[in-house]
C-alpha cells in the first residue's frame, strides 16, 4: 500500500462543560483554530484529549463530530486504544466506517501482558481495518509492557498496514532500533514524535509529530517542524529549547496545566475530567505569569 505520511499532526484537548459533559461548541472552535494554524492532520481523541475518561459511546460520537467539522480539509487520525482488544477492534472498525484516514493505538495498558500478548493485541487492532495503522509508544511508566523494537518488528510481520510508531518514550535506544530495523523490514517505515521534541526525533531519521502543544504555541511548533523537515537541526535548536521550556512548565501541572495554558492564551477549554484535578485560582495565575514571561510566546495567537 502507499505510504501515508501524517506530517504535522495536531492533537487537541477535549473541552468539557462544568458538568463534565463534552463542550461541542467550544470543540468546534478549537478544531477550526487548529486547522487555520498549521495542522496537516488531526488526531483525536489522544491522551491529551482525555481519551481514557471518555465513555465508549462518547468516543464514537466525538470522532464523528471531528470528521464532520474537518470536512476532509486534512486527514483525521482516529485514536482507538483500549486495554481490551475487543473494544479497541470495535473502535478501529467504527473509525474506518466513519471515514478516518488512519488509526493509531497504544499497546494494552494498566496490566502487564507478555510481549507475545502485546503483539497479538496490536495485530488484531491493526488488521481490523484496511486503514494505515500506527502504534503509539507511551512513556514506560504509563504502560505495563514497553513497546520494544522487537515487538514492533513482530507486528510488522503480522500487519501489512503498519506504517510507523508515534514515540513518547524518548528512549533513544528503542527509537534508533525502531527506525533502523523497522525501515529495513518495511521500507518507508516512520518514527514520529508524540512529545514535540522534534529535533531529537529528526536527527535519527524520524519524521512528523503528533503535537500536544500545538493548541498553545502553533507557530513555534510549525517552525520547529519545518526546520526539521528541511534537516536544519542546528537552526532549530533554539526554538526546540523554547518548546522544551514550555513543555516543562505545562507538564509540571499535568493535564490541568495544558488546559490552564490554553486558558491563559485566551482559549478556555474547561477543566479536565476527574480524577484529574483543575488548577486552583492561584495556580492558574502563577501559570499565566510564567507563560507571560516567555518572550517567544508573544508571537503566538491569543483567543480563537
Amino acid at each position: 500500500m502507499n505510504t501515508f505520511k501524517p506530517g504535522l499532526v495536531h492533537a487537541p484537548v477535549t473541552p468539557f462543560k462544568a458538568d463534565h459533559s463534552i463542550d461541542y461548541e467550544t470543540y468546534a472552535k478549537l478544531i477550526e483554530f487548529h486547522l487555520k494554524n498549521g495542522a496537516e492532520g488531526i488526531a483525536a481523541p489522544m491522551p491529551v484529549g482525555e481519551d481514557m475518561s471518555l465513555k465508549d459511546d462518547e468516543q464514537g460520537v466525538l470522532l464523528d463530530f471531528v470528521l464532520k467539522q474537518v470536512k476532509g480539509r486534512v486527514p483525521v487520525i482516529a485514536h482507538v486504544s483500549d486495554a481490551g482488544t475487543t473494544i479497541a477492534v470495535e473502535r478501529a472498525k467504527h473509525a474506518e466506517k466513519a471515514g478516518a484516514a488512519a488509526i493509531v493505538s497504544h499497546p494494552p495498558y494498566f496490566w502487564h501482558p507478555k510481549a507475545s500478548m502485546v503483539v497479538e493485541h496490536l495485530a488484531q487492532v491493526g488488521n481490523a481495518t484496511k486503514l494505515p495503522f500506527f502504534i503509539c509508544s507511551p512513556p514506560v511508566e504509563d504502560v505495563g509492557t514497553p513497546l520494544t523494537a522487537e515487538i514492533t518488528l513482530d507486528v510488522i510481520d503480522r500487519v501489512p498496514t503498519l506504517q510507523g510508531v508515534v514515540d513518547a518514550t524518548m528512549d533513544f535506544v528503542i527509537m534508533v532500533d525502531t527506525i533502523s530495523l523497522g525501515g529495513a523490514k518495511r521500507p518507508g517505515f516512520q518514527l514520529l514524535s508524540a512529545t514535540d521534541y522534534m529535533v531529537s526525533n529528526g536527527v535519527i531519521g524520524g519524521m512528523g509529530v503528533f503535537s500536544p502543544l500545538s493548541g498553545v504555541a502553533p507557530k513555534l511548533v510549525k517552525k520547529v517542524y519545518e526546520l526539521c523537515v528541511a534537516q536544519k537541526f542546528t537552526q532549530a535548536r533554539a526554538d526546540q529549547e523554547n518548546l522544551g521550556e514550555l513543555a516543562h512548565c505545562v507538564k509540571m501541572a499535568g493535564l490541568a496545566g495544558l488546559k490552564g495554558a490554553l486558558c491563559a492564551m485566551g482559549r478556555d477549554c474547561g477543566r479536565p475530567r476527574p480524577p484529574a484535578r483543575a488548577l486552583t485560582a492561584a495556580e492558574q495565575t502563577a501559570l499565566a505569569g510564567d507563560l507571560q514571561a516567555m518572550q517567544f510566546l508573544q508571537a503566538e495567537p491569543r483567543g480563537w
